[in-house]
């Protein structure tokens, strides 16, 4: 069992979101709506404080099953700043699906990038994944800039590969291997 960690390069923390953030993550959410909602489905007007505390709860309870999630907060305020997820954890062929968002006020600055490249090498060194997938919907340009910013492999689209609210979506695949960091994968 892997405890609730703090990962941090100066700039950013990646943490577990915390039980009372609820009001700060509705407001990350809601002030990104317009970039968010087309891209995520959960990100839409419906998404409330309870919405937020929800995840917050669930995410705190699926830590070492199939789902870590961490707030990206500022390494000096803590000002949360969006999440990074490693989400589908495969048991048995040992990968994820790795993704992230960073509100809107904060974007430009790298920051999703840092969170991803931290976020992978997690999985890489304490989950023990041999592989982290970036699945990024075709019109995404943002994601796709973060992806392509941090080094990931691109392999390709994948047609009707994910769904949002009630669109399907052909998908960008990207990847992140241990060799990127200088690490051996192993089993």
């Amino acid at each position: 069992m892997l405890p609730f960690v703090k990962l941090n390069d100066d700039v950013i923390t990646l943490r577990p979101f915390n039980f009372g953030e609820e009001d700060e993550l509705f407001h990350a959410v809601h002030s990104s709506l317009p970039e968010l909602s087309s891209w995520m489905s959960w990100a839409n007007e419906s998404y409330t404080k309870e919405s937020a505390r929800n995840y917050i709860t669930v995410t705190r309870a699926e830590w070492n099953h199939s789902l870590y999630v961490f707030a990206i907060t500022d390494a000096k305020t803590d000002e949360i700043y969006g999440a990074c997820s490693l989400s589908h954890i495969h048991p048995i062929y040992k990968f994820c699906n790795l993704g992230y968002w960073i509100k809107t006020s904060k974007h430009g600055n790298g920051l999703a990038g840092r969170a991803a490249l931290m976020g992978a090498r997690f999985a890489f060194e304490k989950i023990k994944l041999i592989r982290a997938e970036i699945v990024i919907a075709v019109g995404n340009e943002a994601s796709k800039r973060v992806a392509e910013k941090i080094g990931a492999h691109y392999e390709g689209i994948l047609l009707n590969r994910m769904t949002v609210g009630k669109k399907i979506y052909d998908a960008h695949m990207y990847s992140l291997l241990p060799s990127d960091f200088g690490l051996v994968a192993a089993l």
